[in-house]
């Protein structure tokens, strides 16, 4: 489209130049026609009144069709006086303006030339000095400057190859940004998790140490030793697989394989998982919704997510406390609320709950704060969506919407 307007617009400027030509070679031939006629009736009507003076008795008709004879044998008297009456002017004052004309004519063809000249030199000019500027941005761009405003508003070729440019040049500079971003990202994750794992890795080195140092140390104690260095192993185990998965999702390698499965086993999967945790509170989980509701999902992954989201509520209830999962199913999503009466969280923490390795001032101190982030983080990749609502003293609530298109 771009091509055919810029084409359009050159026909339409080749094209006056060329009318506007025409017209001028028009206007010149015209004078020159106007100018040989005038002059050579001046001359023929001296002649014919120089006749009629000599010969009173010569009508006009006869001077008419002398004038118009065309018979070659008396109109080749002149030849005496050495006049080729296909090759001289008989009239020196027309031969004279002939010159003239043709001077008028040979410049204004010139003018014809040197203006096209001009103008292929000017297109010329500005192309040259276009890809002057490629060349110069592709090596800014080459060096790591994708600062460039390099935008053209102009349909030409050239601007076209300049705006592709420029396209390009704002991927690579979000590439770059993103580059950037992701190492920092990485060197973020890679202080939290080094920090994550120094405090447990500390507690097992000290606690081993303990039994070391003290072969005679009680049994009760050392199996309580060995009790909390089991614990830590398994915080650390369980960060270390988060972590992974997480990964695994950050590099977009993550492929779901979704089917259509019933709700209710989805989350009894995934209290499942909690159900030791839970044991250990004494913590009843209360379940709520259609026997028949279904969703269309990666049922794996999902019940590693609602696992999270049930292990969070878990750990902010209170012994004895109890959790509500409720579910219901519309035409547009299908909805599951996971709520607790526990402790609830700061209102200054919630817009951070689901950070990675962000721990709220009512968390555990078993807590390594990434458990929500991938729990998150699958719920989106698979269509859904999380949000959170709590009050303090009051419990937590979290949403899971499923939609269906």
């Amino acid at each position: 489209m771009k091509n055919k307007i810029e084409l359009k617009k050159a026909l339409i400027i080749n094209t006056i130049i060329i009318a506007s030509f025409l017209l001028l070679f028009g206007i010149l031939y015209q004078v020159q026609y106007q100018t040989y006629t005038k002059q050579f009736n001046e001359k023929l009507n001296t002649i014919i009144v120089k006749l009629k003076e000599e010969y009173p008795n010569l009508v006009a008709n006869d001077i008419m069709r002398i004038l118009n004879n065309t018979d070659e044998t008396e109109m080749n008297l002149l030849r005496q006086y050495g006049i080729d009456l296909k090759e001289d002017a008989i009239l020196l004052k027309n031969d004279s303006a002939f010159q003239k004309f043709l001077i008028l004519d040979l410049a204004l063809l010139s003018g014809f030339g040197v203006c096209l000249l001009l103008i292929f030199m000017l297109y010329n000019y500005k192309k040259n000095k276009k890809l002057v500027e490629i060349t110069n941005y592709i090596e800014q761009i080459n060096q790591g400057n994708y600062s460039l405003d390099i935008d053209d508003n102009t349909e030409d070729e050239l601007s076209i190859l300049k705006n592709e440019i420029y396209k390009t040049t704002i991927m690579l500079k979000e590439v770059a940004e993103n580059a950037r971003n992701q190492e920092l990202s990485l060197k973020n994750s890679l202080e939290d998790i080094s920090h994550q794992l120094k405090t447990p890795l500390t507690s097992i080195i000290i606690m081993l140490d303990n039994m070391i140092d003290n072969p005679e140390m009680d049994r009760q104690t050392r199996e309580e030793f060995i009790k909390d260095c089991k614990k830590e192993i398994t915080n650390i185990h369980f960060l270390v697989q988060a972590l992974l998965k997480l990964s695994k999702f950050d590099a977009n390698t993550i492929q779901y394989h979704n089917q259509t499965v019933l709700v209710k086993d989805l989350i009894q999967e995934a209290i499942n998982k909690v159900a030791v945790l839970c044991d250990l509170k004494n913590v009843n989980i209360q379940i709520k919704g259609n026997d028949t509701d279904t969703i269309c999902c990666d049922d794996r992954w999902q019940v590693e997510a609602i696992a999270n989201l049930l292990k969070n509520a878990v750990e902010y209830s209170n012994n004895a406390g109890k959790i509500e999962v409720k579910y219901i199913q519309n035409k547009l999503y299908t909805q599951i609320e996971i709520k607790d009466y526990g402790k609830g969280i700061d209102s200054s923490d919630l817009p951070h709950v689901f950070e990675r390795f962000y721990k709220g001032i009512n968390s555990s101190k078993d807590s390594v704060g990434i458990g929500l982030a991938l729990a998150k983080k699958i719920i989106e990749k698979n269509g859904g969506s999380v949000l959170v609502e709590s009050k303090l003293g009051e419990g937590t609530s979290f949403t899971i919407q499923y939609f269906k298109f």
